[in-house]
């Protein structure tokens, strides 16, 4: 574990990076600053993340924008209900002339993907996903083949009551480290939208902030942001009150304990501290865990409430 001074150093200098991919971004996707933090926040910390919310509010506007700010190799795969495995990664194609198969790469093969209306496809279809985003590599005719570092998923889902949608299944969910809503833009934002340059046109004009390399150097960096022992002692308490809470289905797991630290590790980096404070994991908490916990009742789980119920040290 790195020294304290060496955190502190390392969150000094990721600042001015960090501060460019917001600003940037911030210049697309008008007055939704918090869900532009937590979006990198999940890339910084090597999630996934899921955007959930009604058509035209600019999910898809926003995965373009991080692509081109990251520097980052782009793909978007249109989930469709036809949409077959094959689609996402890939096919061997026998090629006469020599006799022998020849891999064509999918989609899958870019660093950052763009999963679009992931649930309007099928159940098979969306597992093809799995193994590529829990282990960064596919096999495809018994080969394991790596994926291209940084890797990141970014899914977007429709509203499960709208028309033509299949639910995704909680080892999918389970995925995705992180799921934000964007929602309604505010009055002025939505008439700077009407009045401005189309969003698109401003998405191609973006020129790279980041590169891999610095993107990958920032994420090894999140691993170096110092965790005190009463802060593991916070996010373990808030784990298992879940566990215990009238109502729920099931707790979070081991696996959501490690992903809700590494997403308040990279929270902090981001606030520009070195450690990690209680107000980085409640941040980050509630995009962390909602679409992880059900409540027997099929209502809505409010993180605020899991919040107040555990006493911050």
């Amino acid at each position: 574990m790195n020294p304290p001074a060496a955190n502190a150093a390392q969150a000094r200098a990721a600042g001015p990076a960090i501060n460019a991919v917001l600003a940037q971004i911030n210049r697309i996707i008008l007055g939704k600053d918090e869900q532009i933090r937590l979006c990198l926040a999940c890339l910084l910390a090597r999630g996934h993340l899921l955007i959930e919310d009604i058509p035209g509010v600019g999910k898809t506007t926003l995965a373009h924008a991080l692509a081109k700010t990251l520097g980052l190799s782009f793909q978007r795969v249109q989930f469709t209900s036809d949409l077959l495995p094959a689609d996402v990664l890939g096919v061997s194609i026998y090629e006469r002339d020599t006799g022998t198969f020849r891999f064509q790469r999918g989609p899958i093969f870019a660093q950052l993907v763009l999963a679009d209306e992931i649930n309007r496809a099928s159940p098979k279809a969306q597992s093809a996903l799995l193994e590529a985003m829990e282990e960064r590599q596919v096999t495809i005719d018994g080969q394991s083949m790596p994926l291209p570092e940084p890797f990141f998923v970014i899914a977007t889902q429709n509203p499960q009551e709208q028309v033509g949608t299949f639910p995704l299944p909680e080892s999918q969910l389970d995925r995705f480290l992180m799921r934000v809503h964007l929602g309604y833009p505010a009055a002025a934002a939505e008439r700077e939208l009407l009045s401005g340059t189309d969003r698109r046109e401003l998405v191609n004009s973006l020129e790279g902030v980041l590169g891999g390399d610095a993107l990958q150097a920032l994420q090894q960096a999140v691993l170096g942001i110092h965790v005190a022992p009463a802060l593991l002692d916070y996010v373990q308490a808030l784990v298992a009150h879940t566990r215990s809470a009238a109502g729920l289905n099931a707790g979070l797991s081991p696996r959501a304990a490690i992903g809700l630290l590494r997403a308040a590790r990279a929270w902090a980096m981001i606030c520009g501290r070195s450690a990690v404070i209680p107000e980085h994991v409640q941040a980050v908490f509630g995009a962390v865990v909602e679409h992880r916990l059900e409540q027997r009742d099929s209502g809505p789980t409010s993180a605020t409430r899991l919040l107040e119920a555990v006493p911050v040290p």
